[in-house]
Parts: structure tokens; C-alpha cells; sequence
């Protein structure tokens, strides 16, 4: 199904105002909770599960326990069911889609909330391969709010949470989730016809096949091909998710205007620099990127990593991160974009620092960009692709005009 839902006295940002949480139920029966994050009559699109033949009924209702005390009500605009059939070409993608049990500590808590599931498909010799992944609205635990800015571009979480492979008749070979550590393990959970069942455990929405508590989401999967693009692509792409995850930073107060890199504190998520880019990297190599900015005659750079070797990008593939700028500078400013790359030896507090060569070769720069004064993504200012080598010696521009 898809909702057109109002919630006009919603604010994400603000404590005591931040969503209206909905109970859904198919022919009487719970399906899910959904959680209004918006303001407007923007589309939740829902997955109901397997039904039979015949009428059916959704009911759509408050729950006063979830929904905070000053966002008031709710009002539907519209609701889009559809029955998706076996010979539909999108049946497999939704058919396999996980429902998603909240983490206790986040319930009623407008904290770390899942806004946006989408499916990835690859083919594999022995069939094809369904990756799904979450946008959550942050992370409670994991890596703090300035880190996440420099190395992820990105203060929401965006996990991977269920991988199915199939043979060419759709028969299961192996199904997995990304569990506590980062650890892949097989699945063995319980299933809505087959829809599995998974819960989020840890403060960083690593997810099991069991767990305790009743609230649960099951937001539609989009599908979404990442090819030489990185995961934000999808945050990109869904322009919203910027706005809330804004909202949320500033409702647990990690916007400070001159905060410090360290302090897990961030400024204004307006003023960063935004730069995508794909790169492959030797197991010794970190980089930053400085994004320059021409004032008073002569190019000024702000870094990525801040001068803070753990805000740097240590994997190869595509990515994102960010640079903030200072007060009143942007890059609509400058005449021309400017973009450099920099390579560091990795380091690490836990074990000793690989060893081997340090260099990293940059393939494309899909995009740099700013938030709007609405905190949705701006143009792109500048995009490349080619093949730059970057050593430890110097920065190295990277081509753009």
C-alpha cells in the first residue's frame, strides 16, 4: 500500500513534536507500525504480507503510546492497495522483503528510526542474488557524529540487513543477515509467508532472527542499482532523508556552530562540502579529499578528515564524505570547483599499521554538492572520471577543468 498522510503538527527537530506513530492492521490482525516523519502528505509506501483471495481491510490508527504528546493528529490523504501477483515482475523483490522488529530502546523514542529499505539484484552463476538494505534516521552507538560526517558523508545509519541467493527457479541456496560486529551469519529466523523476521539488537542496527519486542516495520523495498555509485546515492535519490537526519541532529543537539573535530559534535550540515567519489585503495592507504574554494584571489581548502587521521576513508569503492566550510563561505562562490586528493598510511589504535605500499588510484567523482537552506541536496558543482594516482608525497587535484 501506499499512504498519503498528513501529520501537520509533526516536527522531527523538535523534543516533545516529532512524529505521529501509526498501528496498521490487515483484516484485523496487527501488520506494522508506521512512524509519520514528515510534514505535507508525503507517500509511505507499506508491504500488508501474503493475502488471499478476496476483500481485505486495512485499518489505520493512532497509537497514543508511540506518538509524541505535541504533534497532534494525523490525516489520511490516500491510500493506493495493490495485490501483487507471482507473475508480476516486482512480486520476487517485495516477496522476500524483511519486516523489521524495532530495538527496545528506541521504541517511542523517535531515535534511530528505519526511513527507507531498498533491494539491490545480482546475478550469480547459480541464479541471482537479493541484497536488502536499511536507511535508519542515526545510530545510537557506533561511530560519533563528526566521524560519520568525515568518512560516511552522512550522520543517518545505512545498513545491510538480509541477503537472499536463489537458483534460476527462485529455489533458496542461502539466506543471511548482518548480525553484532558486522558478522554474516546464516539465517534461521521466522518467516511472514516469506517475508523474514528480524530484529534490530544493537545500538547500531545490526540486526537477529529473534528477538522480543512486538513493534515492527515494513516499509516497501525500493529498487535501486548502485553501480559505481555509492550507497548515499540512494539518500540522494529520496532527498528527504537529508532533511530528517538534519532533524534529528539538531533535536539531540550535536549542532554546535564551532564545534571542534572530536568532540562528536558537528556545525551547520549546510555548510558542508558533499564529494562523491570512487577509488581503489592499497590495504595500507587512507585518503581525505580538500575541497577548495576560491576568496580574495587564491584558492582556500577545507579537508574532509580535519587534521584527524580517524576521519580519513579507509575502503576501497565508492563513498561519500563531507568537508565543512567556513560561516558565509559555499562553493557557489568560486568561479571554478576545485578538488584534491590526499594518501596516508593507515593507522589504527588496536592493531599495528599494515604494511605495504601507500597509494590509491581515483576513478570518477560522481558529485559535490551542498544542502539548500531546505537541507535537501543542491546541484552538482563539479563531476570527473579518469584514472589519478595519488601517493603519501603531495595532494594531488584532481583534473576538473
Amino acid at each position: 500500500a501506499v499512504l498519503a498522510i498528513d501529520c501537520p503538527g509533526c516536527d522531527w527537530g523538535v523534543e516533545g513534536r516529532e512524529g505521529v506513530t501509526l498501528r496498521l492492521e490487515l483484516d484485523g490482525e496487527y501488520s506494522q507500525h508506521l512512524v509519520l516523519t514528515r510534514k505535507g502528505k508525503p507517500a509511505y509506501r507499506v508491504m500488508l504480507g501474503p493475502v488471499g483471495i478476496g476483500p481485505h481491510r486495512v485499518n489505520i490508527d493512532l497509537d497514543p503510546a508511540l506518538t509524541a504528546q505535541g504533534a497532534g493528529s494525523f490525516a489520511v490523504g490516500r491510500v493506493d492497495a495493490q495485490i501483487i501477483t507471482p507473475d508480476a515482475p516486482e512480486y520476487e523483490k517485495l516477496a522476500h522483503a524483511p519486516f523489521l522488529y524495532q530495538r527496545a530502546n528506541t521504541i517511542g523514542r523517535f531515535t534511530d528510526t528505519p526511513l527507507l529499505q531498498w533491494v539491490e539484484t545480482d546475478t550469480t552463476p547459480a541464479g541471482r542474488r537479493l541484497r536488502y538494505s536499511m536507511i535508519f534516521s542515526n545510530e545510537d552507538g557506533g561511530t560519533p557524529t563528526d566521524r560519520l560526517m568525515a568518512t560516511w558523508g552522512r550522520t543517518t545509519d545505512i545498513e545491510l540487513i538480509y541477503d537472499v541467493a536463489m537458483d534460476a527457479t527462485g529455489r533458496i541456496l542461502k539466506e543471511e543477515i548482518q548480525a553484532k560486529g558486522h558478522e554474516i551469519q546464516p539465517f534461521a529466523g521466522p518467516k511472514l509467508g516469506s517475508h523474514p523476521m528480524l530484529w534490530v539488537t544493537t545500538d547500531n542496527n545490526m540486526v537477529s532472527d529473534k528477538g522480543e519486542t512486538a513493534v515492527r516495520h515494513a516499509l516497501a523495498p525500493l529498487p535501486f542499482a548502485l553501480a559505481e555509485r555509492s550507497r548515499e546515492a540512494v539518500m540522494d535519490a529520496n532527498a528527504w532523508t537529508y532533511q530528517v537526519m538534519a532533524a534529528e541532529m539538531a533535536r539531540e543537539k550535536k549542532i554546535v556552530p564551532d564545534s571542534k573535530p572530536g568532540t562528536g559534535l558537528i556545525p551547520d550540515l549546510r555548510r558542508y562540502a558533499f564529494v562523491e567519489a570512487c577509488a581503489d585503495l592499497t590495504e595500507a592507504t587512507a585518503v581525505a579529499f580538500d575541497v577548495g574554494v576560491e576568496r580574495d584571489g587564491r584558492v582556500q581548502w577545507y579537508s574532509t578528515d580535519r587534521d584527524m587521521p580517524q576521519f580519513r576513508i579507509a575502503r576501497s569503492g565508492c563513498f561519500q564524505a563531507a568537508a565543512p566550510l567556513p560561516q558565509g563561505v559555499s562553493l557557489s562562490m568560486s568561479p571554478q570547483p576545485h578538488l584534491r586528493v590526499r594518501a596516508y598510511r593507515k593507522t589504527s589504535d588496536r592493531e599495528p599499521p599494515p604494511s605495504g605500499p601507500v597509494g590509491a588510484t581515483i576513478r570518477r567523482v560522481n558529485t559535490v554538492f551542498m544542502l539548500g537552506d531546505d537541507y535537501r541536496p543542491g546541484p552538482a558543482v563539479m563531476k570527473w572520471k579518469g584514472l589519478l594516482t595519488v601517493g603519501p608525497e603531495r595532494p594531488v587535484e584532481v583534473p576538473l577543468h
